[in-house]
């Protein structure tokens, strides 16, 4: 007998766009202190540049009034759990279109203007107001959750590709870890293996025998940080593995066939 499916994920609206805040802020104090040798060195993303991708991040704020400004749709196209495979088609648009954003903008001002149109949006944008979007239609309040996702996953590669140490927001380090999370259930429905990623969350994936109690028999856990690399491409599974980010235990629990789940 099929078992019911769970109630998808709530989101604290005022939890997220405290997040979103908190780490935009994070991101913009450290590319203040980035010195010229530091904007030109190279990423781990294609031809970016250490600067491309600080417009980039700068551009994922700046991107949520251009949204708002477009005429609003009928209806929603997308929820937070499905967005992650939407983006996929797009992403080489996405990329164009940041370029030419900042081209030739100093970082300084695109940031303190990127700050000040989110703050004045917060305060009057409700969840449900629905946004005109490239990869379809979607309200608001989902949307401010993905945009944790981009900001963890490219403070993160910002981190690496600068030498910097910039903090991640626990709220929106917790929101970005179980969007992924779901997003893998959501590809791969079932209750064979358990993935766990404490302390944010545990989903089951996969097809076959359902676990109801005691050990699974196939386990899969990870810290946040190394599940988010993983889901986004950032790193493999058999890095993961060699590098002790990662256990799996199980004759199914090699998850590396399914990642990543968007680049």
């Amino acid at each position: 007998m099929p078992t019911a499916r769970k109630k998808p994920r709530t989101y604290d609206s005022a939890k997220i766009r405290a997040a979103v805040t908190a780490q935009f802020g994070h991101v913009a104090a450290a590319v203040a202190t980035l010195t010229p040798e530091q904007l030109a060195r190279p990423t781990h993303l294609g031809a970016w540049t250490v600067r491309d991708l600080a417009a980039h991040l700068a551009w994922i704020i700046r991107s949520i009034p251009e949204a708002v400004a477009r005429p609003e749709p009928a209806e929603a196209e997308l929820t937070v759990r499905n967005w992650p495979f939407a983006t996929a088609g797009i992403a080489g648009q996405i990329d164009e279109l940041a370029r030419e954003t900042a081209a030739g903008e100093e970082l300084g001002p695109l940031y303190e203007e990127s700050a000040t149109r989110l703050a004045e949006l917060l305060r009057v944008v409700p969840d449900g107001r629905l946004l005109g979007l490239r990869v379809g239609a979607m309200a608001f309040g989902p949307f401010m959750v993905t945009r944790t996702v981009e900001l963890v996953v490219h403070t993160d590669d910002l981190n690496r590709a600068a030498g910097l140490d910039i903090p991640i927001d626990r709220q929106a380090l917790a929101a970005c870890t179980r969007l992924l999370a779901d997003a893998l259930a959501d590809k791969t429905p079932g209750g064979s293996v358990e993935l766990r990623i404490p302390p944010f969350a545990v989903v089951q994936c996969l097809e076959g025998p359902r676990h109801t109690r005691g050990t699974p028999p196939n386990v899969v856990e990870t810290d946040p940080l190394t599940w988010i690399r993983l889901a986004t491409g950032r790193t493999t599974w058999e890095e993961a593995l060699d590098g002790a980010r990662l256990s799996a235990s199980g004759e199914r629990a090699d998850l590396g066939p399914l990642l990543p789940l968007m680049g």
